[in-house]
């Protein structure tokens, strides 16, 4: 049985951070977050590029631009939708959520989720930054552990193909 798991090294490795300008003062904190992982984690200043976008809802179509444009391993999508008087939220939300998922698989790039939703101003500060840590750096971690990840299944992939040529 052979075991594939990520590991958390990101030497030598290209990230985009697409960013929503919408709830900045959150946002930010955000880019901070992941920044300071993916740096932590052996990521060069020069290998992470920032990206800001309106808001969530346009960070799908920049997420699959960078990803078709190449050059980077992964893309971690940050924003903050917080609830209002009105379902607006939902819908961006939801859609921002699908959007990266489908455009991920398009482009057969990671690109990892992290947006907070949240009921209300108090709570996304905490997710970002405070008592429930920094959804960044969750997002950020997540990158990393994906890149390898997939990097490992192409090897066992080359391996097996090498298997079936001799």
């Amino acid at each position: 049985m052979q075991l594939i798991e990520g590991v958390y090294e990101g030497a030598g490795r290209r990230f985009a951070l697409v960013a929503s300008r919408f709830n900045e003062f959150i946002t930010s904190r955000l880019v901070e977050g992941a920044g300071d992982c993916l740096r932590r984690h052996g990521v060069a200043d020069g290998d992470i590029a920032v990206v800001w976008v309106p808001g969530a809802f346009e960070i799908p179509l920049a997420a699959r631009r960078i990803a078709e444009q190449g050059g980077f391993d992964a893309v971690v999508c940050l924003g903050a939708v917080i609830e209002g008087a009105t379902d607006h939220h939902e819908y961006v939300a939801g859609n921002a959520a699908a959007g990266i998922a489908r455009e991920s698989v398009a482009a057969d790039v990671p690109m990892t989720f992290g947006i907070i939703t949240a009921a209300s101003i108090e709570q996304a500060i905490e997710r970002a930054g405070t008592k429930q840590g920094n959804l960044g750096w969750n997002a950020a971690l997540s990158a990393l552990e994906m890149t390898s990840v997939l990097r490992r299944i192409d090897q066992l992939a080359e391996q097996a193909e090498g298997r079936e040529e001799a």
